[in-house]
């Protein structure tokens, strides 16, 4: 059973008709959903690579955790928040995590659409990943 909204069914879905999958959660539930996928798609003798995988987060973002420690006052965050929050170096890394499970499309949005987390996301973190 695949956890994280997806089921095995929609996998067989996308892997017999689909041109992209989104799916949801941890970068290793996102590597396993994706295995899945693989794995489907080679018993239906479908191209996995022509299957465009995606992921949609939303981000808040400081430049160090002081600066994060005090956005999150002026910008609470719900208890049922399933995003991320951090730094630079920390939304770097789940960026590279996530890009090592399999997925070629993150979109991201700015919670709050805080426009110092768009700045970030543009000067500092994107250009890493082009």
């Amino acid at each position: 059973m695949i956890r994280h909204g997806i089921t095995p069914r929609t996998l067989r879905a996308v892997a017999g008709h689909a041109d992209a999958c989104n799916v949801g959660g941890s970068p290793d539930v996102v590597r396993h959903k994706y295995g899945v996928l693989l794995q489907l798609c080679e018993a239906q003798q479908r191209g996995y690579a022509t299957i465009e995988r995606t992921n949609i987060m939303r981000f808040l973002l400081a430049s160090n955790d002081a600066a994060l420690a005090a956005k999150r006052e002026r910008l609470p965050l719900p208890a049922s928040y399933y995003g991320f929050a951090g730094t630079i170096a920390q939304a770097t890394d789940l960026i590279g995590r996530y890009q090592d499970a399999g997925v070629e499309l993150l979109i991201i949005s700015a919670f709050k659409n805080d426009p110092e987390t768009h700045a970030l996301l543009a000067v500092n973190v994107m250009h890493q990943f082009t």
